[in-house]
């Protein structure tokens, strides 16, 4: 039988004093110095997309916008001129949310009075229910938390106006975006594919095709998780809506409609939600109603959390419960309520890429 001889050692490279540093330790220090770059060139990139937020933030909308309703264009398309289907479907896209909105203000305006009232009411009997065992708050301790809320409120006058001033420019700043994403994804709806083949199209044949399977596969995820989400947040609102309409909780449509609006952050936009649809409880239908609503988290946290994210966005994100929450808490952290929407759908979309051109692709297999 053939001998199999030892290979030769790799000859150790003395350092300046003569000394050879461990195998171990120089293989770490050639991780440690790429994940610098890598760390180095993701941070800029991050700098250059908080320089030009509302540019990116146009570009996301849209994307969102043209993964929700592109079925709808695909399948108007067929018997339709594209234009067409585009129009219907952005029409669509923006009457259904103006018309819901024009219900929940009107729903407000005809039930704010008696609602002032059920309100007042509901605070004189949670201040009753204090003051008696077994907590025993001294009486008055409202009247005097008022005062102070209402002398902070004269104090800091010219502090909230300048506040009110700044938040008119953010409505500006939150108009222009909206009207980008708006003009982005018409074109994204109506030539979108040939824009990305363009795109690839401009690089060598070999980086093409890595950046082609990378962005389909980003797409997919991308779209799967908008598509998935929204499913899932549809369906918290109906449960919440159903729920608070039994109870006679007051402002039942706008509290489903603010339920819809946080079910889009993972994991503490329901509850959070919740948590107002029960105060409003409290105050109008008194604690056990409240205690109910508060038990409804847990519910809608159960069959979210076991029935829908299985069924719904097991096709589209395979992302473990933690990888979910430092996402959110990560992306909070660092853009408030608007990192919190993004990190799920990026964290996402990064992992997709990677398992897409971890290998080559098979031979025979047609790109997606």
């Amino acid at each position: 039988m053939p001998v199999r001889r030892p290979g030769r050692a790799r000859p150790e490279r003395p350092g300046a004093n003569g000394t050879v540093a461990p195998a171990g330790l120089r293989r770490l220090s050639d991780y440690a110095w790429r994940l610098l770059v890598v760390a180095g060139a993701a941070y800029l990139v991050l700098v250059v997309v908080g320089k030009f937020h509302l540019i990116t933030l146009a570009a996301f909308l849209a994307m969102v916008i043209t993964s929700v309703i592109r079925p709808l264009v695909d399948r108007g398309a067929r018997v339709l001129p594209r234009p067409l289907a585009v129009l219907i479907g952005l029409a669509v896209a923006l009457l259904v949310p103006a018309g819901l909105l024009a219900l929940v203000g009107e729903t407000v305006a005809n039930e704010l009075s008696g609602l002032t009232k059920e309100f007042q009411g509901g605070l004189d009997r949670l201040e009753t229910a204090l003051e008696g065992a077994p907590l025993h708050v001294a009486r008055g301790t409202f009247d005097d938390l008022q005062r102070k809320v209402s002398d902070f409120v004269s104090e800091h006058r010219s502090t909230l106006i300048s506040t009110a001033v700044s938040g008119a420019g953010r409505v500006v700043e939150v108009a222009t975006g909206a009207a980008l994403a708006l003009f982005m994804s018409v074109f994204f709806l109506h030539s979108g594919e040939r824009m990305w083949r363009w795109t690839a199209g401009q690089l060598p044949a070999a980086a093409g095709d890595h950046l082609d399977r990378g962005g389909r596969a980003a797409w997919r995820t991308f779209s799967g998780y908008t598509r998935g989400i929204f499913i899932v947040a549809v369906s918290n609102a109906i449960m919440v809506g159903i729920a608070l309409l039994l109870l006679r909780v007051p402002l039942a449509l706008p509290l489903t409609v603010l339920e819809f609006f946080a079910s889009f952050v993972p994991l503490v936009g329901s509850p959070i939600a919740m948590l107002v649809a029960s105060l409003v409880a409290l105050a109008a239908r008194g604690p056990v109603i409240a205690i109910v609503v508060l038990a409804l988290i847990v519910v809608i946290g159960q069959i979210e959390g076991h029935l829908l994210h299985p069924l719904v966005m097991s096709w589209a994100v395979s992302l473990h419960p933690v990888v979910v929450a430092v996402a959110v808490l990560a992306g909070s952290i660092s853009a408030g309520v608007i990192g919190a929407v993004v990190a799920v759908p990026a964290v996402s979309v990064v992992w997709s890429v990677y398992a897409e051109l971890r290998g080559p692709r098979q031979p025979g297999v047609p790109p997606p």
